[in-house]
């Protein structure tokens, strides 16, 4: 969201009130000096702060207005390559993207049906008459980045505010419940007047979690920061093409790429390399297959330029490829090149198929990091013992399989199988389990999926680096669950009540993901704990007793965190059939 340089009036609507309380009637003295950072005056830095916060970030209708600085009020018509479509909400701006990325060929014209009312930065509402007026605010707009709002950090309402007088009593209590109320109150504050906030307040970053802060001091610093803290999508286009080199190299770095366009000279040479496949390499080499499986090798590199991101492509065979490309998209599972003259190539790729990838690609994604099991089931049968056991895929064809306690040793490889998929073989011959040759069905950045349907053979890994020992959520739970001995509160399976069947188990979560259950002091039996981020972001808690006939089976699961204070720990699961599991410990 952008602001408007230069922009001298503006009209200033109403919309809805805040609720405002006199205290006229009692004056309330309060010594703001006595608590630091206490209440703050309307033209300090919190306050202006405050007002970034609140602004209105009109980047979501670029592909309308042009313009980060301001958007357009529902409804409104536009006509789109000659169709006439009524925007009656943001879901509806992708029927335009949908009509503009139809064919990848044609020109997109947009025509806005005026007049039109448009809202500003500061929530206030301006009528535009037509084009010219409205081509007139987006060129004072401020884009690529370098404007003063802030988009990363949101605030949660309510909000309560305490006004004051020159003689620090508290003249009135304010409660706003959006954006534009916290910014019209801020708006409506002469720069000497006074000003207190009712803590604490919660915010909510870019990435979903949330904060709380106490304090002025910690509300400034959690807005400051939050400045530069993710991408605002500050520009005037809409297919978020305001990536940077670091970004554009991990795109093409992380999945296979599939060509579908290729365009020289204004020649479409798209039946010569349709389908051709592209592995771009962190190192600067590129792998390209061929659809008889021939290997074709190049080099490719990225450069900023004032024209955007540009990729180079060189080959000693594939010719048509050999220019520097202008990165003009890239979108999900999409990116497009260009160059003046009738060059064009485009490219998909989906993440999630493992169809394509080259086995050497498959072994340094083993050999990064460590790869706990999350499921495995020989002929339909799911050997919940090795749950949370953990694989290290080493060297010279050397793979370990450890609980933490107890290692096995033995052998791997990858190959391609007789359909072309790729094939995990694995030697273990302490652990039959998992033993097994297994075909790859899925590969996702923190979990791999092999499985043989027919025969209901399957296993789940979920990756574990070493960054996942500095994710703090995991570090802070670990170390409470480390901080004592546990008891079973509560388990409840569906409508069943089975808490007492752990009465008089005490439970200890060790180093080196040992699990004791003792009674009376007296070690009972030993297992295995890990907590881990997943490959979607979520917090899961491995719990492994084993599988033996006995009722610390019910506890071997990979749970769902749930929460945890020093004194509980609460965890669920959903089963296949719906059923929800809920394990509570407590000390």
């Amino acid at each position: 969201m952008k602001k408007f340089l230069n922009l001298a009036t503006y009209t200033l609507l109403l919309f809805g009130a805040l609720t405002f309380t006199s205290c006229q009637e009692e004056f309330e003295e309060v010594n703001t000096s006595s608590t630091e950072g206490a209440s703050f005056k309307a033209d300090s830095e919190t306050a202006l702060l405050i007002e970034k916060t609140s602004s209105l970030d009109g980047s979501f209708d670029n592909i309308v207005d042009g313009s980060s600085c301001f958007a357009l009020n529902f409804p409104y018509t536009v006509n789109v390559n000659g169709i006439d479509i009524t925007i009656d909400s943001r879901q509806d701006l992708h029927l335009i993207e949908e009509i503009f990325d139809e064919f990848d060929e044609d020109i997109d014209i947009l025509e806005i049906l005026f007049p039109i009312t448009i809202t500003l930065a500061d929530h206030s509402e301006i009528v535009i008459e037509n084009k010219q007026a409205l081509a007139e605010l987006a060129r004072e707009c401020i884009e690529g980045g370098d404007d003063d709002d802030i988009e990363c950090i949101d605030f949660v309402y309510p909000i309560t505010f305490y006004t004051f007088d020159v003689n620090n009593t508290q003249t009135g209590t304010v409660t706003v419940e959006s954006d534009m109320q916290m910014r019209r109150f801020f708006h409506e504050l002469e720069d000497g007047d006074v000003v207190s906030i009712d803590f604490p307040v919660t915010l909510i970053k870019f990435d979903g979690t949330e904060i709380q802060v106490n304090s002025n001091a910690e509300l400034a610093a959690a807005l400051r920061m939050a400045k530069d803290a993710c991408d605002e999508d500050d520009d005037d286009d809409y297919n978020d093409d305001d990536f940077s080199v670091e970004r554009l190299a991990n795109y093409l770095t992380e999945c296979p790429w599939t060509v579908v366009t290729v365009e020289r000279d204004a020649n479409d040479q798209t039946p010569q390399y349709e389908a051709y496949r592209m592995f771009f390499s962190e190192d600067g080499s590129v792998e390209v297959k061929d659809r008889e499986g021939n290997t074709l090798m190049g080099e490719w590199a990225l450069r900023m330029s004032d024209r955007g991101v540009m990729l180079t492509l060189a080959f000693e065979t594939l010719v048509d490829f050999n220019l520097e490309w202008k990165v003009y998209e890239i979108g999900e599972g999409k990116i497009k090149l260009y160059e003046e003259g009738g060059n064009r190539i485009i490219m998909h790729t989906n993440c999630g198929e493992p169809g394509g990838i080259l086995p050497g690609a498959l072994v340094e994604i083993l050999r990064e990091c460590s790869w706990v099991i999350q499921k495995v089931k020989n002929q339909g049968m799911e050997i919940d013992r090795l749950i949370g056991y953990e694989f290290e895929f080493q060297g010279e064809g050397v793979v370990t399989l450890s609980n933490g306690v107890n290692t096995s040793q033995g052998t791997w490889e990858v190959a391609t199988g007789a359909n072309g998929t790729l094939v995990l073989a694995i030697t273990m011959g302490d652990e039959p389990g998992v033993s097994f040759e297994w075909p790859l069905r899925e590969l996702l950045d923190r979990r791999l999926k092999f499985e043989v349907a027919e025969i209901d053979y399957e296993l789940i890994l979920q990756r574990v680096c070493p960054s996942n020992a500095t994710d703090g959520d995991v570090a802070e739970i670990r170390n409470i669950m480390m901080g004592g001995d546990w008891v079973v509160a509560s388990y409840v399976e569906g409508d069943m009540d089975m808490t007492a069947n752990f009465a008089g188990y005490d439970f200890s979560f060790a180093m080196e993901h040992l699990l004791t259950v003792s009674t009376n002091m007296d070690p009972l039996k030993d297992g295995l704990w890990r907590v881990i981020r997943n490959h979607d972001g979520k917090l899961k808690v491995f719990l492994n007793l084993g599988d033996d006939d006995d009722v610390f089976a019910d506890l071997t699961e990979d749970w769902d965190f749930v929460s945890i204070t020093p004194n509980r720990l609460e965890v669920k699961d959903v089963s296949g059939d719906g059923t929800i599991t809920v394990l509570v410990f407590e000390k």
